[in-house]
């Protein structure tokens, strides 16, 4: 749910992007759980688009490293695209673009407490909440390929850690226990479920930080957030074409991307389902996705990363209906919720998924060997 804004704020905001042209129209755009999304058309004659976007500063405290994330990454593929000319008949990959301010040197502006930022619309393209056919999930994992093989090369201490903490499990299942000790009783059914859930896995919850601290796995330039949504794809061809939603760019290990786009994509009946003794972790999308993947990144890895995949695929879904657990007990701070308790279905949603991961072990690690 978008934050009100009235029509005459939005306007003068979005002039800073445009400058004195007509501004047509100021749409929504999105449904996005943390950042504010607006289309804007404007321009005399042939209208022009861009997305105009409120950063949320309860999660990003410092959006003006956000910024910084930003621009490197987009200049250093826009770098690497210009140097490879595609060729006839190749898919074209585009580069969300950082647009600068018109009245001022820089790329956002500060207004009534609030930090907007404008970026480049990628036109012709479509998303999808729930890949729909195994060519879509092969798309979705040769775009997340794509775009780590294009930032493979850029330096992590370029990038600012602009979440610490994120997706580092342990820190979630502190929080979660520091929080559930305060929870209020009774508890439902399906709160209880949730605590004997999170209590039976909580021993191997730390499985990825241990082997970053071991030397075993190490930082690069990662997304952060690559679910399905987030992936552009061709409205004629279907094939991937962009990778957006880069406030989550950061320093970090491969293997969240790699685990988060699965449990984004190899659930058929998606996040907001209601049904979630029904979701199960579809193999055969699995198995597309990871095709994709490898085609364009999987020279990125390396022996160590393979050897931690299937924990990566196991942990993410884990860790996210954590955090979703968490925020339902702690008032719904994090996430937005359309209602009273949205954030436990979705944390139920998020382990059943688990669920189904772990009881298909053998078979994913039996994938895993085939196509690595």
């Amino acid at each position: 749910m978008q934050k009100s804004q009235p029509q005459d704020e939005l306007t003068s905001i979005a002039r800073w992007f445009t400058g004195h042209g007509e501004i047509a129209s100021i749409q929504p755009l999105g449904n996005g759980n943390v950042n504010d999304t607006f289309l804007v058309e404007h321009g005399d004659g042939v209208p022009q688009r861009f997305v105009m976007q409120r950063i949320n500063t309860s999660v990003f405290e410092r959006p003006e490293e956000v910024m910084h994330n930003l621009v490197q990454v987009s200049q250093h593929v826009e770098r690497k695209l210009s140097q490879e000319p595609s060729q006839p008949g190749e898919r074209l990959w585009e580069m969300p673009r950082v647009i600068p301010l018109h009245f001022r040197e820089g790329h956002w502006v500060e207004a009534e407490g609030s930090f907007w930022r404008g970026i480049s619309y990628i036109g012709a393209a479509i998303s999808v909440d729930v890949v729909s056919s195994l060519k879509q999930a092969y798309e979705v994992g040769y775009g997340l390929g794509m775009f780590h093989q294009l930032i493979a090369d850029l330096p992590s201490e370029q990038l600012r850690d602009t979440l610490e903490g994120f997706h580092i499990t342990p820190t979630y299942l502190a929080d979660y226990e520091a929080i559930a000790a305060k929870a209020a009783a009774p508890l439902t059914t399906q709160e209880n479920h949730c605590h004997r859930f999170v209590a039976e896995r909580a021993p191997w919850a730390s499985v990825l930080e241990d082997a970053k601290a071991a030397g075993e796995l190490s930082l690069r330039p990662i997304h952060g957030d690559p679910k399905v949504n987030n992936l552009m794809m061709d409205a004629k061809s279907g094939k991937a074409i962009a990778l957006v939603d880069l406030d989550t760019v950061k320093p970090g290990l491969v293997h969240y991307d790699i685990g988060d786009c699965l449990r984004s994509g190899c659930n058929a009946l998606g996040e907001e389902t209601l049904k979630p003794e029904e979701v199960v972790f579809d193999l055969e999308r699995c198995e597309a996705i990871l095709s994709g993947y490898l085609e364009t990144a999987g020279q990125t890895l390396s022996e160590a990363d393979h050897r931690y995949l299937f924990d990566s695929i196991r942990l993410i879904p884990f860790e996210l209906g954590l955090r979703f657990f968490t925020d339902h007990l702690n008032g719904n701070r994090y996430f937005k919720a359309d209602r009273e308790g949205h954030n436990l279905d979705r944390a139920l949603v998020q382990f059943a998924l688990t669920a189904s991961i772990e009881a298909q072990e053998n078979e994913i690690r039996e994938l895993l060997d085939q196509l690595c």
